[in-house]
């Protein structure tokens, strides 16, 4: 995709989470690595996702210098250190969504699994999901651990696309904005599910089913 398509993607993207309550207010974020190696685009410091200018999205280079655009999104390092630990990810995007912090708030299922296999969706679609403990909005400790877990993920042979910020909300990457805005829509629900019920694990017969039909990644 061209610079200016992948522009006008964000702001598709951007508005459809924020219509159907996945974003709210000025919180969340969404990023694209640039073709060509010339930078990232990421949406500004306090923008509301719901009513974005692409022509005011912000600009990087492969540093994180800013070229042009407004102001950077202060969680620019995280989205870089998640680049750099994982070179098929091709966009990422941050969200508050309300099930997923509740369930941060009233105690995820593992730290390595914030959600038990519950559906084949979820085991199929978003996999593993760490938890990383809380630490402000920006702090730049955060980028590093996540990039430890993905590569720690990595070598167990399960790689994760996402991972969930206690108390601030997930971060889903993907090659495409539409492929880890399903992502992100996949891990809402299956928090939605849980809090909501009582509900049994798949077995391990069942998963293996999954990792033999669909190469399952858990």
């Amino acid at each position: 995709m061209t610079e200016s398509i992948l522009r006008d993607e964000i702001c598709r993207v951007g508005l459809s989470l924020y219509q159907r309550g996945y974003a709210h207010a000025t919180v969340g974020n969404i990023s694209v690595r640039l073709p060509e190696n010339d930078g990232y685009l990421i949406t500004p410091t306090d923008a509301c996702l719901g009513s974005m200018d692409p022509n005011t999205l912000a600009k990087v280079d492969m540093n994180g210098a800013q070229i042009s655009g407004d102001k950077a999104s202060k969680t620019l390092n995280l989205h870089r250190s998640i680049y750099a630990a994982d070179p098929t990810a091709h966009c990422v995007i941050h969200s508050h969504c309300t099930h997923l912090v509740a369930l941060t708030l009233s105690g995820v299922w593992s730290p390595d699994n914030i959600v038990p296999p519950i559906t084949p969706y979820y085991v199929m679609k978003v996999g593993h999901v760490p938890l990383i403990p809380y630490h402000r909005p920006g702090d730049p400790k955060v980028g590093e651990l996540i990039a430890l877990k993905v590569k720690e993920m990595q070598a167990k042979n399960t790689p994760i696309q996402a991972v969930m910020l206690e108390r601030l909300g997930p971060n889903v990457w993907h090659h495409s904005l539409s492929k880890a805005s399903a992502v992100l829509e996949e891990l809402e629900e299956t928090a939605r599910l849980y809090l909501m019920t009582k509900p049994s694990l798949l077995t391990d017969i069942q998963i293996q089913e999954l990792r033999d039909q669909f190469d399952a990644k858990w």
